[in-house]
């Protein structure tokens, strides 16, 4: 009973993984999903499904010793469903693109119904927290400082993804938009990356640097 537990978390802590990388600014935000949680049992049901097929056939890997065996058996069921799961039998053209034919394309189905669920739920709340982090927050002023510093403060963010950040940038800087506007994207951005706490953080902590001038003029005033 303990094998079968065992593979079904492996599995399922596989989908959980490949779904927090998505949303790595707001994972808590997955459960409230129906299809959260049906993304999740399919991953573990498929794990289950080689392990049942492993027992079926006796496949014991050349291991004599038990609790050694059946250990294995589960490792090697869990990682041949993820394989399985995430492959496609053969590819198709239609029109001008290529389409994957096989079990990759439902689990690729059900991680857009998964990312339209969350985005759909979470679009409100990010709104209002962008206007509010991001208020009054110059583009021309930010667009360097505020996306280095908050790299800085995280660290360990990978440098494909650093350099993808800086080139959206780039592009929102080109855009035929308000400075405010600009801004205000360049938050959703750097949430993506960082995370809001990270952001508001950030903001605060450089202040006046990154504000647009007259608002500071009206504060003096004031």
């Amino acid at each position: 009973m303990l094998g079968w537990v065992a593979v079904a978390a492996l599995g399922a802590a596989v989908g959980l993984a490949e779904l927090v990388t998505r949303y790595r600014d707001q994972p808590s935000a997955l459960p409230g999903s129906v299809s959260f949680w049906i993304y999740l049992l399919m991953n573990a049901g498929a794990s289950v499904g080689a392990l049942a097929l492993i027992r079926l056939f006796s496949w014991d890997f050349g291991i004599a010793d038990a609790p050694a065996r059946a250990a294995t058996q589960v490792l090697i069921a869990g990682l041949a469903a993820m394989a399985l799961f995430r492959s496609s039998l053969f590819n198709l053209r239609i029109g001008e693109e290529d389409v994957a034919i096989g079990p990759n394309a439902l689990l690729t189905s059900l991680l857009s119904v998964v990312d339209r669920a969350v985005d759909r739920r979470r679009a409100a709340d990010r709104s209002k927290s962008i206007v509010a982090t991001m208020g009054g927050v110059s583009f021309a002023r930010a667009k360097i400082a505020l996306p280095a510093y908050c790299l800085q403060l995280m660290q360990n963010v990978p440098l494909e993804e650093q350099q993808n950040l800086r080139t959206a940038v780039e592009a929102l800087g080109l855009t035929d938009m308000e400075d405010e506007l600009k801004s205000l994207n360049l938050g959703l951005l750097l949430t993506n990356t960082v995370g809001p706490a990270v952001l508001g953080a950030a903001v605060r902590d450089l202040g006046a640097k990154i504000r647009r001038p007259e608002l500071q003029v009206a504060g003096a005033t004031g």
